[in-house]
């Protein structure tokens, strides 16, 4: 487990345990700083590092994590995106289900990337910001090359035109695009720059009028999709990124939709891997997470043998001597011994920001965070691998904040553990009530 690592009086890392524990509270994964409570993460470290450098060098990376729900995947993904932001990346997370993002249709995939882009400078949205930064790149390239101010934007078309030319046998209108977004800037026209970068980014009904001036048609499909993931890497590369991070969560959905539509999703799954592995995307590293039963069941990866056949991964001995290099990762959950750990980490962090940092320590001792996280396993029917959420969410809003404010709080006198159905998501609901998520009979 790490602990936190940077000087709790300088103002970054009060933001950033602020960030933290204001989402524990609402019993949510923290965006940021998770660096400050990563547990037994630390084994990973060294072979994903060096698959984020391969990826800065020009390679691609494609991924699979595996977890039972409440494992941690989540946190894993953002762990592992935030050590991709201080590198340089560019990050997007994207949630897959069968209504909002489904995975069979790229070009929805693709537009939620580009919703969802953020860098270490930029929030979501960061698209027009990259997209400025590179023709900003373009016109430096252009005056260091020895163009005049009149011979600028002749020089910035053409190195435009040298730095696409793979993408754009593929994708040709996504440098068309490009062209007709500058030009509209350059005629301060700013609804039809706006307008043709969000076709850009993948959005559909943009306004013809706007579709005409810039001299592309019709909205994005789903092989177009995979080239203008192409150019985006190749316009971060230019504008000074080092890579793209992308996470696919939550694919274990797939099981759950219509046959003909899981049948597509997974194949597109599978023509995803060959792309990242045939070198078409340098600079991208792809992650997807999913349950063991959606790599192993009928209902998931095994429906899909050429699928099945790049994601196989031996399991078969003690956890200990998983291969993080692998295409595929275990996360192993907690136990009462680490979610116990967690406890302490967070109560630890905690104190560091606290009106009464001693009182907190003393009435929230390890015996106490112990305690309330066999209480919480035990409300959650012993399945402590789904208690992290509530039990953070409890420790932070119930304990450690009442004993911060109140002189008099003694959680050991003052408080009971309540746990209600409304509090609880959907897999604690079933954990409490004895069941696992894959337990459902699932209509297929």
């Amino acid at each position: 487990m790490s602990s936190p690592k940077s000087n709790p009086s300088s103002p970054t890392s009060v933001a950033r345990r602020r960030a933290v524990i204001d989402a524990l509270r609402r019993g949510a994964v923290p965006h940021s700083g998770l660096d400050l409570l990563a547990t037994g993460l630390d084994r990973f470290e060294a072979a994903l590092d060096a698959e984020l450098d391969a990826v800065v060098s020009g390679g691609a990376v494609f991924k699979a994590v595996r977890g039972e729900y409440g494992s941690g995947k989540t946190f894993f993904t953002r762990w592992l995106g935030e050590r991709a932001k201080r590198l340089g990346f560019a990050v997007a997370e994207i949630q897959v289900s069968e209504t909002e993002t489904p995975l069979h249709k790229l070009e929805t995939v693709y537009r939620r990337l580009t919703e969802r882009l953020t860098t270490a400078s930029f929030p979501p949205s960061a698209l027009r910001p990259i997209v400025d930064a590179w023709f900003y790149a373009l016109e430096e390239d252009a005056l260091a090359a020895g163009a005049t101010e009149y011979e600028l934007a002749g020089e910035v078309e053409t190195l435009l035109t040298a730095r696409l030319a793979e993408v754009s046998r593929h994708a040709p209108s996504f440098a068309t695009a490009l062209r007709g977004y500058r030009a509209a800037l350059a005629e301060g026209d700013e609804a039809t720059a706006a307008a043709v970068l969000a076709w850009l980014g993948g959005q559909p009904h943009v306004a013809a009028a706007a579709r005409r001036s810039a001299g592309v048609r019709g909205d994005l499909d789903h092989f177009g999709a995979l080239g203008f993931l192409q150019g985006l890497l190749t316009v971060l590369r230019d504008s000074g990124h080092r890579g793209l991070f992308v996470v696919l969560d939550e694919v274990e959905t797939l099981q759950r939709v219509r046959s003909d539509a899981r049948d597509k999703a997974l194949n597109a799954l599978r023509q995803l891997i060959d792309e990242v592995h045939s070198g078409r995307f340098p600079g991208l590293y792809l992650v997807i997470t999913g349950t063991p039963a959606f790599y192993d069941g009928q209902q998931g990866v095994q429906r899909l043998a050429p699928l099945a056949q790049r994601l196989a991964t031996d399991f078969t001995t003690d956890p200990r001597f998983d291969n993080p290099r692998a295409v595929q990762l275990r996360l192993p959950g907690f136990t009462q011994d680490s979610l116990v750990h967690l406890g302490m980490t967070i109560r630890d962090l905690y104190a560091a920001g606290a009106t009464a940092p001693d009182r907190v320590r003393t009435l929230a001792d390890d015996a106490y965070v112990a305690d309330l996280a066999r209480a919480v396993g035990g409300a959650l029917g012993g399945k402590v691998g789904v208690a992290p959420r509530l039990y953070l969410k409890k420790l932070v809003g119930d304990v450690l904040d009442r004993v911060d404010q109140f002189d008099d709080f003694d959680p050991r006198q003052d408080y009971k553990l309540t746990v209600s159905g409304n509090e609880l998501n959907d897999v604690e609901r079933n954990a409490a009530a004895g069941h696992s998520a894959d337990d459902v009979e699932l209509d297929l």
